[in-house]
Parts: structure tokens; C-alpha cells; sequence
């Protein structure tokens, strides 16, 4: 049975870290108790649990705010997933989504599942069960899903077609990651990594730094972290280390990317790349390194840990891989992290691309699509800086950025009547 309430884990884990930021933002911006209400509840919450054989796995969809446009935002299968972490997932694409001009809402959804020891069989039934169980609130112009962590293309071809059935009628723009041929996006495979390298290369022009010198070290070698790491090799920097969920690699001379794509395709993990020092992902972060790109999950810089931080520069490509208690030790140890909400807003950008196209029928050019991506991203940057230096550089840029999309969200609540 679907329920639309807001449950007592909501307010714990990851987003009581989002309460605390939001609560430092009212004092920046003296904004009312209302205010901070509206941006702090969820506009909808809708759970169930989807029965698989003899198993039930529960499942999430969750709009936080709709004020700019429909709910837009991924779902995840994941064996730890919960309603706190899809709920602060759909806030971060609420800050996301406005900081990046896009006319989107934030959602997100989210399946306690294991994809990876599933069956094909069994990942379409669960990927076609939640489309039956939260089609009703899902659509082009309501809510439109994505993929996420463990899941792809093919899943969202499996959602799309049943949400199609249930209808009667074809409305491709109802979700997106799709497949080349169902009206995808051919940019979307590594547009969170374009994005994220697009913005590394403004943080580097902006303080000065000379990409030849710099050491980086990647966390995370999935699809936006291998990416990534390809794309910084390519124009020359110097990448020391690289991890997966099964650990790490570390040579301070430098890694040869290409090769330890090939050894992780051929023996499934970095860690059996030959030329270089086995490390623990914990390890990794607190290498000697100027530059660490957080591309994992949650909660990667903590209290515990943020204090051995010896990188410069943070940039997440991954969701809130640090937490609020990290950001004030790695602000005041002046360590300068350029957060998720800017640094992964690639993929987003590319997704209404192709939401656009699928509502208009208007196919565009790659070329003129990848420079409005990059014209977006910079922007986006320049708008967090300004925010960054019209308090006297004595916020963090997680802050500037909180501050330039809640502005924009709360102005369309006051246009529209909610804000008195």
C-alpha cells in the first residue's frame, strides 16, 4: 500500500546535516521560520514495498519541490538505500536543478535492492513493479526519474515501457537516460564527468594553480569517476591514485589510466593494477595530494576523518560525500571543496536536453548541445563564486551555492502565492 507521509528517519542520518546547513543559511540570509519550513519539508513522499517472488523490497519516490517545474531526479538499487538518503538525494537535486537555471523541481527514488547478484529477469521485474506501483505520479510534466546508482540505460527502457502500458499511449520525455534508440541523449553516458571536468578547470583558473605540479587522487571508478579520470590524463594531469568499492591504487609518479580501465574490465577491481601500492579508500583520502575528486557515496569526510585531509582542493563528483561537521573542520583548515550541487550537475544539464527534445520532437546537434552544457556549467561556477565573494570569501562554497539556488526557489514560492 503507497503512503504519502513523512516518517522519524527522515530527520535523522544525512538529513540532519541538511537541517544544520539550512539553519546557518537562515542566519546568512535572515530568512524566516516559514521559509526555512517550506525549503526543509519534502512536497511528497510516496513508499511501498514491491514483492519479487518471495522477497519485498522496499521503494521510494520522493518530490521535495516543485515550484520551478516537475520533480526531476534518478532512482537508485542499492542493498542500504532508506527513505533519509532518497529524501536528502531529492533535496540536493532541488539546490541542483535551480543553481543550474534548469525549470525542474527535485526528486528522487530509490530501491533496497542488490542489482548486482540479480538476475536480468529479476531487475526488469523490479524495474518494471515500481513503475507500477508510482506510475500514477510520474510523467513529463510531474516527475520525471533518471538513472542512478545501479541502474542503466536498459532499466530505464524496462521503466519507460511499462509506464508506456499503463498509459496507452508513447511519452519518452516521462524519464531519461534512456537507451540511443527509445529517444535518448547520446552525451548522457559521460556528461556528470564532462561537467565535473569542466568545473575542475574553472576552480584551477580561478586560484592560479598550474595543472602540470598538481597530484590528484580519485575516489570512486564507476562511470563518473573512471570517465573523469580519463579526461583529466588526457590534458595532462597527474592522477596518483584511484579506488573502488574493493580499495585502492596508489603510485606517487602517477597512474596510467587507460591500463587500469583494462586490468578492472579484465580482473573486476583497480586493486590488481600491477604498477603501484595497494591502498584502502579510506586511505586514499588522506594521501599527500592537492587535489582529491570524491566520485563514491555519502558520507566519505567525516568528523572522524576530516582532520587527516591533506588535499587543497575537494571536488564531489559523488552526493554528499561530506558531512557538515567536515565541512566546518575542512573550511577552517582552509581547504576549499567545490560541492556536489555545482561539481556533478553535468549529468542533469544533458537529461533535460533530452527531455526537451523528447517533448518538442526538435532533435539538435551534439556540438551545439555539449557547448550549452558547457556554457551552463561555467555559469553556474560564476554565480557560486560571486555568492562566495559578496561575503567576503567567510562562507564556504557550499554555502554560496545554497544561497544562489534557495533565492531563485523562494522567489518563484513568493510568485506563486506560498510565501506571504
Amino acid at each position: 500500500m503507497l503512503k504519502s507521509k513523512i516518517s522519524n528517519e527522515m530527520k535523522n542520518k544525512i538529513f540532519s546535516n541538511i537541517v544544520k546547513r539550512l539553519n546557518e543559511i537562515q542566519k546568512i540570509e535572515h530568512l524566516t521560520d516559514k521559509e526555512i519550513q517550506l525549503l526543509s519539508t519534502p512536497k511528497r513522499i510516496n513508499s511501498t514495498q514491491l514483492k519479487v517472488n518471495d522477497k519485498n523490497f522496499p521503494a521510494w519516490r520522493i518530490v521535495f519541490n516543485n515550484s520551478l517545474g516537475p520533480g526531476k531526479g534518478g532512482i537508485r538499487f542499492h542493498p542500504d538505500v532508506s527513505e533519509d538518503e532518497v529524501t536528502s538525494l531529492a533535496f540536493w537535486m532541488m539546490i541542483k536543478d535551480s543553481l543550474a537555471g534548469l525549470p525542474y523541481g527535485g526528486a528522487k527514488g530509490g530501491v533496497k535492492f542488490n542489482p548486482k547478484n540479480a538476475s536480468p529477469q529479476i531487475l526488469e521485474t523490479v524495474s518494471r513493479k515500481y513503475i507500477d506501483a508510482f506510475y500514477e505520479f510520474l510523467g513529463q510534466d510531474k516527475d520525471i526519474p533518471a538513472p542512478d546508482v545501479y541502474t542503466n540505460s536498459q532499466i530505464m527502457a524496462w521503466m519507460l515501457d511499462e509506464y508506456e502500458q499503463k498509459i496507452g499511449r508513447h511519452e519518452p520525455g516521462m524519464i531519461t537516460g534512456k537507451p540511443l534508440e527509445l529517444q535518448g541523449c547520446a552525451l548522457r553516458a559521460d556528461a556528470t564527468a564532462k561537467g565535473g571536468f569542466i568545473i575542475l578547470k574553472e576552480m584551477i583558473k580561478e586560484f592560479g594553480l598550474n595543472k602540470r605540479n598538481l597530484r590528484i587522487a580519485v575516489q570512486g571508478f564507476g562511470n563518473a569517476g573512471l570517465n573523469l579520470s580519463k579526461m583529466i590524463e588526457e590534458d595532462g594531469f597527474n592522477i596518483v591514485a584511484v579506488s573502488d568499492s574493493k580499495g585502492g591504487i596508489y603510485n606517487k609518479a602517477g597512474l596510467d589510466i587507460d591500463q587500469i580501465i583494462k586490468t578492472k574490465n579484465r580482473l573486476g577491481s583497480v586493486i590488481n593494477y600491477s604498477n603501484g601500492e595497494k591502498i584502502s579508500n579510506r586511505a586514499l583520502l588522506e594521501l599527500p595530494v592537492d587535489i582529491l575528486i570524491l566520485a563514491a557515496l555519502e558520507n566519505q569526510i567525516t568528523k572522524d576523518n576530516a582532520n587527516n585531509i591533506k588535499a587543497k582542493y575537494i571536488e564531489e563528483i559523488a552526493n554528499g560525500p561530506t558531512t557538515y561537521q567536515a565541512d566546518k573542520i575542512l573550511f577552517a583548515k582552509d581547504i576549499m571543496v567545490i560541492p556536489d550541487v555545482l561539481a556533478n550537475a553535468g549529468g542533469v544539464i544533458v537529461s533535460y536536453f533530452e527531455w526537451t527534445q523528447n517533448k518538442t520532437g526538435n532533435i539538435l546537434d551534439d556540438k551545439y548541445l555539449e557547448g550549452l552544457s558547457q556554457k551552463k556549467m561555467i555559469s553556474s561556477w560564476e554565480r557560486v563564486v560571486a555568492a562566495h565573494k559578496e561575503h567576503g570569501n567567510k562562507i564556504d562554497l557550499r554555502a554560496a551555492a545554497y544561497l544562489v539556488a534557495i533565492r531563485k526557489i523562494l522567489v518563484a514560492e513568493r510568485l506563486r502565492g506560498h510565501l506571504k
